[in-house]
C-alpha cells in the first residue's frame, strides 16, 4: 500500500487541484446537480471516450455537484487491487474533464464481483473523487435551507439468486453478503430518513423494459416494497446497456446503463422512454419541488427530457 501511495502521489494532487478550480465555480442556489451512468469501464472502447467528453460538457454546463456511477464500473472481471492498470485505463485517463474532478459516488455491479470486489471500497483511500466507503451506504445533500435529498446506494449483485450458486465462479465473493442483513439496513435507513426526496441506486433494475435482462425478481420482491413504503420517488439502476424510464406506480425507474458497450432494447406498457444502441448518461437537476432529467447521448444531443413533481406522500 505504501508504493501505491507512493504512485499515486503526483495524481491525487493534481485532481484535489482540478476539484478545488470546480468548486469555486458558482452553483445556483436551490438545486443539486449531477449526472448519473453505468457500465462503463472498458479501457476506452465502445462508446466510453465520446461518453466521456460529453459527460465533461454536461457537467461543465450544469455545474454537477458529483457523479453517480452504477456499477460495471470494470469489465470485465473488475479490478484484483487497489493497483489494477484499469484503474488508470479506465477511470483516471478517460474521465480527464475538469468538471468531472468532482465526488464519484459508486455501485458495484456484478462484473465487478468476479474478482475482488472490496478493492473498489479501498480505492476510496487513493482517489481524491472514487467514494465508496462501503458495500452500501448513504449520501444527503442539501438543496436549500429547508429541503435535503438522500441517496441509498445499494449493492444489488448479492440478492441475485443465481450469483449465489457456489457452482459459478465468477460471482463466488457474494456468498460473503447477506442480503437479508442489507435490506434491514435499507429499511431502517428509509424509516429515518428526513429527506424530501429519497431516491434509491443500484446496479440491477427493479424493472426493466430490455429484452436482455428484464425485471429483477429479488429486486422486486425484498426492495420494490420499501420504495413504496417510505415514499422513495426514483431508483436509478444500470446494468442494461441502454438509456430506460419507466414508470410502475409512483416510483420512476430510470436505467442509465450506456456508459460505454451498448444494446439494443425494447418497449412494454411501462415504459415513457427507451433507446438502445446508443451511448448516453443521465443529468439531474432537483429542486425543492422537481427532479429534472435529462438524457444525453454521445454527441451531446438530449434525447430525452422529463420533469417529475415532488409527491406529496414523500414529505417525512
Amino acid at each position: 500500500m505504501k508504493r501505491q501511495s507512493l504512485r499515486l502521489l503526483p495524481l491525487c494532487v493534481g485532481l484535489l487541484l482540478a476539484a478545488a478550480i470546480h468548486a469555486q465555480v458558482p452553483v445556483p442556489d436551490g438545486s443539486v446537480r449531477f449526472l448519473a451512468f453505468g457500465d462503463w469501464g472498458r479501457d476506452g472502447k465502445a462508446f466510453q471516450l465520446s461518453v466521456a467528453e460529453q459527460m465533461g460538457k454536461a457537467a461543465a454546463a450544469d455545474h454537477s455537484q458529483f457523479v453517480i456511477s452504477l456499477g460495471d464500473n470494470f469489465y470485465n472481471d473488475g479490478v484484483p487491487s487497489v493497483e489494477a492498470r484499469q484503474w488508470t485505463t479506465s477511470f483516471e485517463e478517460v474521465y480527464t474533464a475538469p468538471s468531472l474532478q468532482v465526488p464519484w459516488y459508486v455501485a458495484l455491479g456484478n462484473h465487478d464481483y468476479h474478482v475482488n470486489p472490496q478493492a473498489e471500497v479501498e480505492y476510496t483511500l487513493f482517489s481524491p473523487r472514487w467514494k465508496m466507503p462501503a458495500r452500501y451506504y448513504t449520501v444527503t445533500r442539501r438543496i436549500d435551507a429547508a429541503n435535503t435529498v438522500e441517496f441509498f446506494i445499494i449493492d444489488s449483485s448479492p440478492y441475485v439468486g443465481s450469483y449465489r450458486n457456489e457452482k459459478k465462479a465468477d460471482y463466488r465473493p457474494v456468498l460473503d453478503q447477506d442480503p437479508a442483513v442489507q435490506t434491514a439496513w435499507l429499511e431502517a435507513e428509509l424509516k429515518k430518513s428526513t429527506a424530501q426526496w429519497k431516491i434509491v441506486c443500484a446496479h440491477h433494475p427493479v424493472y426493466s423494459c430490455s429484452g436482455r435482462h428484464g425485471d429483477t425478481a429479488e429486486l422486486v420482491e425484498h426492495v420494490e416494497p420499501l420504495l413504496e413504503r417510505y415514499g422513495v420517488q426514483v431508483f436509478l439502476n444500470g446494468h442494461e446497456h441502454d438509456l430506460q424510464h419507466l414508470r410502475v406506480g409512483k416510483i420512476n425507474y430510470f436505467c442509465s446503463g450506456a456508459g460505454s458497450q451498448t444494446r439494443a432494447t425494447k418497449k412494454d406498457e411501462r415504459t415513457l422512454f427507451s433507446l438502445g444502441d446508443t451511448g448516453g448518461f443521465l443529468a439531474v437537476k432537483i429542486t425543492s419541488d422537481t427532479f429534472n432529467g435529462r438524457f444525453i447521448d454521445y454527441t451531446g444531443k438530449e434525447v430525452y427530457a422529463v420533469t417529475i413533481p415532488r409527491m406529496a406522500s414523500s414529505h417525512p
